[in-house]
């Protein structure tokens, strides 16, 4: 069974978003996402500066097996990437929650992590 972090919020397509102390959110997968992929090879970052709305594409992950979009959980401006990625993309695998964040952005609007799913709805999607 998959670790789930209480303080985060979630997607239905697997992404988890951590508000920061700094007003930022820090983006990642779950590890149950990484699970289903298997061994995380690359990952492309979105660029800083770009806004995105939520729900649109906005980087990838690849595995061994496939690879996976990554869509945006909020509305928002990207503002810092986790460039260990670039040569260390297992991190997520290792690390999904911690280390292996993948982008911070500067939300347009917080009240749309209230829309997210927290630790239980996230769990019990999971499990159907």
């Amino acid at each position: 069974m998959s670790t789930i972090p209480e303080e985060m919020r979630y997607t239905s397509s697997h992404e988890w978003v951590k508000l920061n102390d700094d007003g930022t959110v820090s983006v990642g997968i779950t590890e149950h996402a990484q699970e289903l992929l298997g061994d995380i090879v690359f990952v492309e970052t979105p660029e800083i500066d770009t806004e995105f709305t939520a729900g649109e594409a906005c980087c990838v992950v690849e595995s061994v097996k496939a690879a996976s979009d990554i869509y945006m959980p909020i509305s928002g401006e990207v503002v810092d990437t986790n460039g260990e990625l670039t040569d260390t993309p297992d991190i997520i695998n290792s690390s999904p929650y911690d280390d292996g964040w993948i982008f911070k952005i500067k939300p347009a609007n917080e009240d749309e992590l209230e829309g997210l799913m927290d630790a239980q709805a996230y769990e019990d999607s999971i499990e159907e």
